[in-house]
Parts: structure tokens; C-alpha cells; sequence
């Protein structure tokens, strides 16, 4: 499959360096130079992922990526200069699948990207194969479709980006059993685990959308100072 990607950046040195890595992979590249700029690529092409800086002009990229989680599931990486945690976890919360400091090591970025890239792939080809047949798991009121990608929560559809269906297939399949962070995010990025702060806004962004009570939470458990588990219920398949 040939992956189209969006590179957002204001400084334009920046974004040719990064337009020029990707083209060694031969991706196809489109570029913009602020979270409106953004936008309008969107919405004219086919993107399957984007890599958005934090600080621009005209429109900021939380903000860019905001409205774009309002219609897409891409996976998006956030490129900013800011290393403080609650910039990776404003990212996060607001839709980003990862985060990127800069300077940045083009191998890691290109890394990052390739494993995106496959897990969106995967997620494409299944939602292409859509079938009646019910083939996945439920837990309680949680029901996690694996052929049609979807997750519902008491009958009513939650959308879900394929990072937070990765986390919900991995803990339903194994309910009961605990996962430490390290081994989510081997699991669910299939890559070694450098960045396990991403696991926990990833939990706290899925508890908002599958649980009444996010604080108080039905479903997935948290095991102090272990990891992480999916609460058995009676109704189970």
C-alpha cells in the first residue's frame, strides 16, 4: 500500500528535512505550514498519517488535531521542541498517537512512522472485510469486534483510535490477567518500551469512553505498583 503522509511545521527547513526522509521510504508527501494549512490537506486528500508540530501560526496544532479527531482515526505524532511531561500529555489527551521531541534522530522518526503505518494498515485491511458473523470478545456490557474493528459499550458504538483498540484487544483477551505498562506497550506497538507514560493517558483516554464512571471503573483495573487488567464479568465470550 502507498501511504500518503502530512507533514505540518512552520519552519520550512524543518519540514523539507522530514519530507526528504520519508521519500527514502517512498512514502508520498504533503506538506503545510500551520494547523489550517493542515486542514485543508485533509480535507482534499487521502492522509493515513501526520506528523504535526505543537507551535505554529494561524492555528496551533492542538488545535489542528482536535478537529481532526472530530472526523479521522489516523495516526497522528506530535513534533515540538518542548520536552515537559504535560505537553506529551496535552498531545496525547487531545488525540495524538505519539510524541516526538525535537531535535529529533531521523532513524527514530522513521521508526515511529513504519510502525504506525502498520498498525493502520492492519486496521484498514480488517475494516475492508467487514462480516455479520460476530468474531471478538465481550466482557460485561464491553463488546470488542475484531473483524469489523468496532467497540460498543451497553449497545452504543464508542470510537476508538487503533492504539486504544490494540490496548482493549490485548486486556479482553486476557481477562483477569495483569499487564505492566512495559509489556502493553511491547504488545500493542510491537516495538521495545521507551516511552510507558504514553500507556497510562492511553488508559485514561479509553476509561473516559468505556466506563460510566472513569474514576471508578468497571472495566479496566488498575494493580498498584503492577499494571493494568481487564475486570471479569459474568457475560464473557
Amino acid at each position: 500500500m502507498n501511504y500518503n503522509i502530512l507533514v505540518v511545521e512552520d519552519e520550512k527547513e524543518i519540514a523539507n528535512a522530514i519530507e526528504i526522509y520519508l521519500k527514502t521510504q517512498n512514502y508520498c508527501v504533503y506538506k503545510a505550514y500551520n494547523g489550517q494549512e493542515g486542514l485543508d490537506v485533509i480535507e482534499n486528500y487521502d492522509i493515513h498519517l501526520a506528523i504535526v508540530d505543537i507551535m505554529m501560526p494561524v492555528m496551533d496544532g492542538i488545535s489542528m488535531v482536535m478537529k481532526v479527531r472530530e472526523k479521522y482515526d489516523f495516526p497522528i505524532l506530535f513534533l515540538s521542541a518542548k520536552s515537559e511531561d504535560i505537553d506529551k500529555i496535552t498531545g496525547l489527551n487531545i488525540g495524538a498517537d505519539d510524541y516526538i521531541t525535537k531535535p529529533f534522530v531521523p532513524m527514530e522518526l522513521l521508526a515511529r512512522v513504519s510502525s504506525h503505518l502498520r498498525r493502520y494498515g492492519r486496521y484498514l485491511n480488517m475494516l475492508e472485510g467487514k462480516t455479520s458473523h460476530f468474531n471478538g470478545y465481550v466482557i460485561g456490557g464491553l463488546e470488542l469486534n475484531l473483524d469489523s474493528r468496532e467497540v460498543s459499550v451497553d449497545g452504543k458504538s464508542v470510537k476508538v483510535t487503533p492504539i486504544e483498540f490494540g490496548i482493549l484487544e490485548l486486556l479482553m483477551s486476557h481477562p483477569g490477567m495483569v499487564f505492566s505498562a512495559e509489556q502493553i506497550y511491547e504488545r500493542v506497538w510491537k516495538e521495545e518500551a521507551i516511552a510507558t507514560d504514553t500507556v497510562m493517558v492511553h488508559i485514561r483516554n479509553l476509561r473516559e469512553k468505556i466506563e460510566i464512571d472513569p474514576k471508578n471503573p468497571r472495566y479496566i483495573k488498575v494493580v498498584w505498583g503492577v499494571g493494568y487488567k481487564m475486570e471479569k464479568h459474568e457475560k464473557e465470550r
